[in-house]
Order: C-alpha cells, then sequence, then structure tokens
C-alpha cells in the first residue's frame, strides 16, 4: 500500500514535472505562500471592519470551501479507476494487476492527491502567513494553532464532500435523506441554542483543546474511512449499455457550434457520474458557503452588496464549467477526425454558454429570497460578465487543458491577474452603485477577442506539434 502511493506520489511529480519543467513546478508552492504573505499584512486593515471573529471563520470557511471543491472523489472516481480521467492516472490503472483490492488501490490516490493538495496550497499559505506572523501582531501560539486548525478545516470539507458523493453515487435517495437529516439536526440546533453549530477546526483555533483535535481527527478519519468503504468502482471490463441519447440532444443543440460535439460531451459528463451531480456539487454546494461567508460581511456592506459580491463570485465559479467539459477529452483522440483544436474549444464554450442559465438561476434565486430584487439585473449582468470573461482568459492561457495548466505558475499568475484586477474594479464600481454592476457585461466584448486570440494560439501549437 506504501510503496503504491509513493508510485503514485512520484508519478504525479513527474508529469508535472515534464509539463513545466521541475524548477517552476516547484516555484508554485513558493508563488501561493509568497500571495498569503503579502495577504496577511491586510489583517489589520480588515480587523478594524470585521470583529476578529469574523475574520477567524472567514478563513476557516475558506478553507473549508478550497477542501469542498477538491474531495469530490465520489464524482470521479470511476474515470480515476478506468484511466479516463485526463488519460494520466496510469499507477492507479497499472496496479489492477496486483494483488490488491480497487478499494486499496484508491485509498492510495486519494492519499495521495490529498498530500499532494496539502503541500502544493494548503502549508504553502500557513507557511506565508507565519512569516508575515512577526509584522502584524500574529502571537506564535496562534500561528501554531492556525497550522492545525486550517488543515483541520481543509481536511474536513475534502472529507465531507468525499462522503457526500460516494453516497450520492450509491443512491440518490440515501443522499437525500442524509441531506435532510443534516438540515434537520442544525435547524433544530440553530433552535434550541439561538446560534449554528459550532465548527470544530474554529474551535481548536479559538480555544484549543485536545479532546476537540482528537474529536475532528476522529470524525475526519471515519469519513474518509466510510467513504472508501462505500465506494464501489465501476470495473473496465464491464460492459454498460445505454440508451440512444445522442440523436435526440443533437438535434435540440442544433444551433449551437458543432452540435454532434456538444451532445458527445453532454452524455460523456452524465455518463461519468457527473451531470447533477457536477452541478450541486462543485457549483451549488460551494455557492452556498459563499453566501454563508458574505453574510458575515453584511454589517460592513452597503444593503446591496452580499447579492453583488455573491454575483461575483458566481461568475468565477461559473467559469470552472469549461474545465468539466474539457476533463473528458484528450486531442489525440480526435487525430484520425476532421476536427481541430478550435474546432472543440468553439463547441465546447458554445454548450459553456448554454450551462450559464444554471448559474444565472442561483443568481436569481438568490435575489428573490434575500429581498434584492431592485438589484437583480445589475446582479446577473456581473454573473454573466464575469464568467466570460474569466472562461476567455482560461481558454487563451490553457486551451483544452486547464486541469493540468493551472499547476504551471506562470498561467496562474496571469490567471490570477488577468481575472482579478477586472473583478476588483468591478466589485469597487457595483458597492458604489449597483447599477454600475452591468458594466461587466461590456468585458463579454474583450473576451471574444481574446477566445478568438486563443484559438489562433492553440492551433498554431498543434500545428508545430504535428
Amino acid at each position: 500500500m506504501f510503496e503504491l502511493f509513493v508510485a503514485m506520489f512520484r508519478e504525479e511529480w513527474r508529469i508535472h514535472a515534464v509539463l513545466f519543467g521541475p524548477a517552476m513546478f516547484a516555484l508554485l508552492p513558493a508563488l501561493i505562500g509568497a500571495m498569503a504573505f503579502m495577504g496577511a499584512f491586510l489583517v489589520p486593515v480588515v480587523n478594524r471592519a470585521l470583529p476578529a471573529g469574523d475574520l477567524a471563520a472567514i478563513v476557516h470557511i475558506l478553507f473549508l470551501l478550497l477542501g469542498a471543491m477538491v474531495g469530490g472523489f465520489g464524482l470521479v472516481g470511476n474515470e480515476v479507476m478506468n484511466r479516463r480521467f485526463g488519460q494520466a492516472s496510469f499507477v492507479a490503472y497499472a496496479a489492477r494487476a496486483l494483488p490488491l483490492s480497487e478499494q486499496r488501490i484508491f485509498a492510495a490516490f486519494v492519499a495521495k492527491d490529498t498530500v499532494y493538495y496539502l503541500i502544493l496550497w494548503i502549508l504553502p499559505v500557513i507557511a506565508g502567513v507565519a512569516l508575515a506572523s512577526p509584522f502584524i501582531g500574529l502571537p506564535p501560539e496562534a500561528v501554531l494553532r492556525l497550522f492545525l486548525s486550517l488543515q483541520l478545516a481543509f481536511l474536513a470539507g475534502l472529507a465531507g464532500l468525499f462522503l457526500a458523493t460516494t453516497v450520492y453515487g450509491r443512491s440518490k435517495g440515501a443522499f437525500a435523506g442524509l441531506a435532510v437529516a443534516i438540515v434537520v439536526a442544525v435547524g433544530a440546533f440553530s433552535l434550541a441554542s439561538g446560534a449554528l453549530p459550532p465548527f470544530p477546526p474554529l474551535a481548536v483555533y479559538r480555544d484549543f483543546s485536545w479532546p476537540v483535535l482528537a474529536g475532528t481527527v476522529a470524525a475526519i478519519g471515519v469519513a474518509l474511512a466510510v467513504s472508501l468503504l462505500l465506494f464501489r468502482p465501476q470495473s473496465a471490463g464491464g460492459e454498460r449499455r445505454h440508451p440512444d441519447r445522442f440523436t435526440g440532444l443533437r438535434r435540440r443543440l442544433g444551433r449551437l457550434p458543432y452540435p454532434a460535439l456538444g451532445a458527445k460531451d453532454l452524455l460523456d459528463l452524465w455518463r461519468s457520474g457527473g451531470g447533477v451531480g457536477q452541478v450541486l456539487f462543485s457549483l451549488l454546494l460551494p455557492l452556498g458557503l459563499c453566501w454563508f461567508l458574505l453574510s458575515l460581511l453584511a454589517p460592513v456592506l452597503p444593503s446591496h452588496g452580499v447579492l453583488l459580491l455573491f454575483a461575483v463570485l458566481a461568475g468565477v465559479l461559473a467559469s470552472t464549467m469549461y474545465t468539466w467539459l474539457t476533463a473528458f477529452d484528450t486531442l489525440g483522440a480526435y487525430a484520425c477526425l476532421p476536427v481541430g483544436v478550435g474546432d472543440l474549444i468553439r463547441s465546447k464554450l458554445g454548450l459553456f454558454a448554454l450551462l450559464q442559465l444554471v448559474p444565472a438561476g442561483v443568481v436569481l434565486g438568490a435575489a428573490l429570497l434575500s429581498g434584492g430584487t431592485d438589484v437583480v439585473l445589475p446582479a446577473l449582468g456581473l454573473a454573466l460578465g464575469v464568467s466570460a470573461w474569466s472562461v476567455g482568459v482560461t481558454v487563451y492561457l490553457a486551451g483544452l487543458s486547464p486541469n493540468v495548466l493551472v499547476y504551471d505558475p506562470r498561467v496562474l499568475l496571469t490567471y490570477l491577474a488577468g481575472v482579478g484586477l477586472p473583478v476588483v474594479v468591478l466589485v469597487v464600481l457595483g458597492l458604489l452603485h449597483p447599477w454600475l454592476g452591468l458594466l461587466a457585461l461590456v468585458l463579454i466584448v474583450p473576451a471574444v477577442l481574446v477566445v478568438r486570440s486563443g484559438i489562433r494560439r492553440w492551433e498554431a501549437a498543434d500545428s508545430a506539434f504535428f
């Protein structure tokens, strides 16, 4: 088991080292640590606007959100085990020849991914904050508590979503029952105490105690163990028969560019175990956590501020739908067909545009539930404009491989700058006056130009390769 974990870990390193170069890939955690170091200097400024308790809660919720966005193993597990997910998990697939159960192979993969995310994303953030702590007045004992609590918050999100997606994959009814039970339990606790249930990782930071730490670690361990026991990968040698949905989908998507390719992408997404589950766990659940996080900022924001900031985050998260549509493709699969890089990108963007109805519906629902119908149009404009610009930058920088190239420090830094600067300007304008949020729709024009430039770029790279 340990040898398999080490082999997978080395494979992950070699894949990215070959793509970006060992030195460049090793710079990724340094880049993240440097951004955390600089961001830590904003803590005193934020503390003047927010109580320290709220700031700590926001940070821990962000790490919980990051873990939740990583932990959808129950949705992608079959792709990993059947060597279809990016055509990269060769060790996991080859391990079938060893006297190991599929659960143990998959457990090694989950352990590898978890450790990789901790090393690449979580620990660098903590290190950056630790380096800045003498300058921002954060005592050493608080840094030590953060070292524990932030990792626990990330692992809680990862383990919680792993369990949720695994139960969802086994039985939609069981998942609905689990969701209802959680909502009822949280509601009962809130009615009885007048507050939300405590978040154990945050409790570890605020008032450290060994029993709370041990209970949190045990709960995370139990969630991971139950998820691994419940997960049942489909055998690569098995046969499944599906009704012909391709013909109907192609007809319904007739107005999109390349409707046949769009229908194929939708079927890939659905039959991979994603579909509704991908929307639920990769979009709706993170947006729910974002809404809760933004509600903590309501006292220091204008009346329309929470909804407009939520719309911006919805736009950024909605742009990740493009990564869903590119997760199951490699250009080599189309090498014998009269299909080029540009055709694939255009087909996926056409389907991406259709899927924007989902985040638009979420923003509309949030406006109705929060009583913000007077600013619903600016909110929708913000969400759609930010989503269009974000996906344009993604196409230019990563083409058909956003899931892989995000680990390139140059790509990541360029993406953050290219998306972050316009978004900050739009947020400031929206907070000054809500209807200025409609200016986000102007971003659609440069987004189209960036996409065209990106298609030319990747077509040239494909021609040079062949």
